[in-house]
């Protein structure tokens, strides 16, 4: 079974929220289970959409315990390793789908990006671009939730 990592920030806006919530249902519907960060913003839209889609969610959670998770979660890990926990939530994703953008989804990408994780797509947020600002080979942008989750997918089981 096919896993994505959906990463984005705690706070978002009311676009994000959407778009979030659309590639959730959308990865559900074609059968992949959904990790994230199992908290707000991003987090629990995309939990929201996949669980009200019939999927499987797992939040990989920052907190030693599960308080302040996303209700739409299936599973909740807690794994009181803060910020840290980003290393086991993409390093258990075949595929990484980010919202927006924090400073957190970045260190997502980046590690994602080290780990040969892939895809690696962009829905708004960072554009990682080198000295001469141009793009940084591996994130895929894409301009849609669908577009996003197409890409996220092509050639996984």
């Amino acid at each position: 079974m096919v896993q994505v990592a959906v990463c984005g920030p705690a706070q978002c806006s009311a676009a994000e929220e959407a778009a979030a919530r659309e590639v959730g249902a959308l990865l559900a519907r074609a059968g992949a289970v959904v990790l994230c960060g199992g908290y707000g913003g991003v987090m629990a839209a995309v939990a929201q959409g996949a669980s009200g889609a019939g999927g499987t969610v797992v939040g990989i959670l920052s907190g030693a315990d599960r308080s302040g998770a996303s209700p739409g979660l299936t599973v909740g890990v807690a794994t009181g390793m803060g910020q840290a926990r980003n290393s086991v939530l993409v390093g258990s994703a075949d595929a990484v789908i980010v919202v927006g953008g924090s400073w957190g989804t970045l260190s997502e990408v980046a590690m994602a990006m080290r780990r040969g994780i892939g895809p690696v797509v962009t829905l708004g947020g960072w554009r990682v671009t080198d000295a001469r600002g141009e793009a940084v080979p591996g994130p895929v942008a894409a301009d849609s939730p669908a577009a996003a989750v197409r890409l996220a997918l092509a050639g996984r089981g």
